[in-house]
């Protein structure tokens, strides 16, 4: 989601609202209204004569901080016209709602757009690189040396600047300086379960208050995404584990105010990430600040760590206003806030000639819609890849959500290495089907193979390598504690060969 965090009123972080929220708006109407789409979500009420002027309150500031001008502002409910929005909601879960409206952003999609943008305006972006040391002239850092992680080669990447923005690796990298950091990044992990669309019978997402924090869910598709947890993780930050426990906690959390509970056989797909948040004096990860920090703990070298997805635009201006002292050359001021991502410009008017394209390759226009929301203004580039071969306009057979142009693309384009990049982040098949992939792969593989070059036993190793992944998540998401979950799913080799764990903390 991009959205400015309605809970951190609660919390009283007013600036940290009003910049995500003008960062939502900002992406919504210019950087990316290919990505970022409105949604309408329902505020249950559950407490009579109080809640309702309380919330009220709280979404109009929310609406208001941001300067919203978008999306539309909030409407009452009634307990029956809630019901009406959510028919799938008990009749004794509330007694009125408020709708207001959010947005929903497929981040791994945005990501990977923002990293192609930056690549567009000049800048050198390398996939399956790892920092292995810092580089210094004295006192001064300099640079850094960096490893392949498919062949294990190794090389100096030398600047007036290091910017370390590694998220949960914030530590680990500052290790390597060999020097004491400005601040520490705890890691809290967030688990969202995936189910298919008729298990909730609602015309809009919703958000629920609970105990600790809030939980969500969001149309996605032909899916609902339900979450998220917010608990501390302390072991392999690169591949976080969802256990039973966590999944137990968001069903038993949705199923308080379901006609109809789920169980874990409606579950499609479950995912995990984690949130680097800095350190604070709580033991309660939901209870630390969203807020990001920029500090230099060494000449040439900034940290940035903390902060929300939503303001990632800000939090890199920031980190870049604290570099330029470091740079012997004049440093315009940051732009970013008129530059399109790829794909914005002309979105709008190709989704106004969505039948015609169709028509002209021989979709449907649901299908263009789906690249268009997807690509914006790139589409041209993903079709112009079937030219030569219109078999890749084809669905892919056990995920017929997605066409098998999009994975050529994702080879050719995108920067995907292996199949788990594709199935898993450039689509995100991994979680909307109950095989979570696997049924998928070979044809997956076997239609990106020319553009990787892959060989008859490269494919071999890429499904079997593909195949343990999602063996040892589905296994891990049964185990009852994260040591458990998280030794099965370390359990599963790496896609990438040669890559290292990180410098060990002190």
């Amino acid at each position: 989601m991009f959205h400015g965090g309605l809970r951190y009123l609660e919390q009283l972080e007013f600036g940290l609202v009003r910049e995500a929220l003008y960062e939502r708006e900002l992406s919504l109407t210019t950087l990316a209204p290919h990505l970022v789409k409105p949604l309408p979500f329902l505020f249950p009420l559950t407490k009579r004569w109080w809640e309702r002027p309380y919330i009220a309150a709280g979404i109009f500031l929310y609406d208001r901080l941001g300067g919203a001008k978008s999306v539309p502002a909030q409407r009452h409910f009634t307990r029956a016209g809630a019901l009406r929005l959510s028919p799938g909601l008990k009749r004794s879960s509330l007694i009125g709602g408020i709708r207001y409206y959010d947005t929903v952003v497929d981040d791994a999609r945005h990501t990977m757009t923002v990293a192609r943008t930056a690549a567009h305006y000049g800048a050198v972006v390398r996939c399956s690189t790892q920092v292995v040391a810092l580089l210094r002239e004295g006192d001064r850092v300099i640079g850094v040396g960096v490893r392949d992680s498919e062949n294990g080669a190794v090389a100096e990447v030398r600047g007036h600047v290091v910017v370390n923005a590694t998220g949960v690796w914030t530590d680990e990298i500052q290790a390597l300086s060999k020097q004491r950091g400005r601040f520490q990044v705890r890691a809290s992990k967030g688990v969202h379960v995936v189910v298919p669309r008729d298990r909730i019978v609602s015309d809009v997402a919703m958000i629920l208050r609970t105990e600790k924090s809030v939980m969500f869910v969001i149309p996605w598709g032909s899916h609902w995404i339900i979450g998220t947890t917010d608990t501390d993780w302390n072991l392999d930050l690169a591949h976080p584990a969802a256990t039973k426990a966590d999944i137990d906690y968001i069903l038993g959390t949705v199923n308080a105010v379901l006609a109809t509970p789920l169980t874990h056989a409606d579950i499609d797909g479950v995912y995990a990430g984690l949130r680097p948040l800095l350190a604070g004096e709580s033991d309660d990860t939901s209870k630390l600040s969203r807020e990001h920090a920029v500090a230099v703990p060494a000449a040439g070298l900034v940290a940035i760590a903390g902060g929300k997805y939503t303001t990632y635009r800000v939090m890199a201006a920031d980190a870049i206003d604290a570099a330029v002292q470091f740079i012997p050359a004049r440093v315009a001021p940051s732009i970013t806030e008129k530059v399109s991502l790829l794909g914005a410009d002309g979105y709008f008017a190709l989704v106004n000639q969505a039948e015609h394209v169709g028509a002209l390759q021989g979709l449907h226009p649901y299908r263009v819609r789906h690249l268009l929301d997807r690509y914006g203004s790139l589409i041209s580039d993903v079709l112009a890849m079937a030219a030569s071969d219109p078999s890749l306009l084809s669905p892919i057979t056990e995920a017929p959500g997605y066409l098998k142009v999009e994975a050529a693309y994702a080879a050719a384009a995108e920067g995907a290495l292996h199949l788990e990049d594709i199935l898993a982040r450039r689509m995100r098949i991994s979680i909307e089907y109950p095989h979570r992939g696997v049924d998928c792969a070979r044809e997956v593989a076997e239609v990106v193979a020319p553009v990787l070059g892959w060989t008859a036993a490269d494919i071999d190793r890429e499904v079997a390598n593909y195949m343990a992944r999602v063996e040892a998540e589905v296994l891990s998401q049964a185990q009852p504690d994260d040591v458990s979950a998280d030794m099965l799913r370390a359990s599963a080799p790496e896609a990438r060969a040669e890559i290292l764990e990180p410098v060990p903390l002190d």
